[in-house]
């Protein structure tokens, strides 16, 4: 099984950036510790500020991985061009949140991506990244 994770703007931040918000660990560390735990998937990471290269390296994975779990972070909100990334490709995508989005302000109440994804997990810290890959573990 190949599935790749996909980090929007401002994760890269991870550890750093608001950890009462998004917690202390960075991402990397995370990573490290969630493929070490399902050695039998091949679990890819990508992270990108830029809008375009994550709608790049969505179109590049989405006919050859088995999942996809993307975070587009504040694109979430905005981008009409992630949302007809997804919906281009015939891999399966999970959308995902470190925070609870409806906790916070109201612009992120609103996701361009939910409406053309299998799933999404919001709110449950790094930990919604591992709940996204058992959804593809578990199909």
């Amino acid at each position: 099984m190949k599935v790749i994770i996909i980090n929007g703007p401002n994760l890269n931040l991870l550890g750093k950036r608001e950890p009462e918000v998004y917690g202390s660990e960075t991402f990397e560390d995370y990573y490290i510790k969630l493929k070490s735990k399902y050695p039998s998937i091949q679990l890819d990471y990508f992270q990108s500020n830029i809008e375009g290269e994550l709608i790049s390296k969505i179109q590049e994975v989405g006919f050859s991985y088995d999942g996809i779990i993307l975070n587009a972070a504040a694109y979430t909100h905005t981008s009409i061009g992630i949302s007809d990334a997804i919906k281009a490709i015939s891999t399966p995508t999970i959308e995902v949140h470190i925070s609870n989005t409806f906790s916070r302000e109201e612009f992120r109440h609103q996701s361009y991506i939910s409406p053309c994804v299998k799933g999404i997990v919001i709110g449950f810290g790094l930990k919604s990244y591992e709940l996204a890959l058992q959804s593809f573990i578990l199909d």
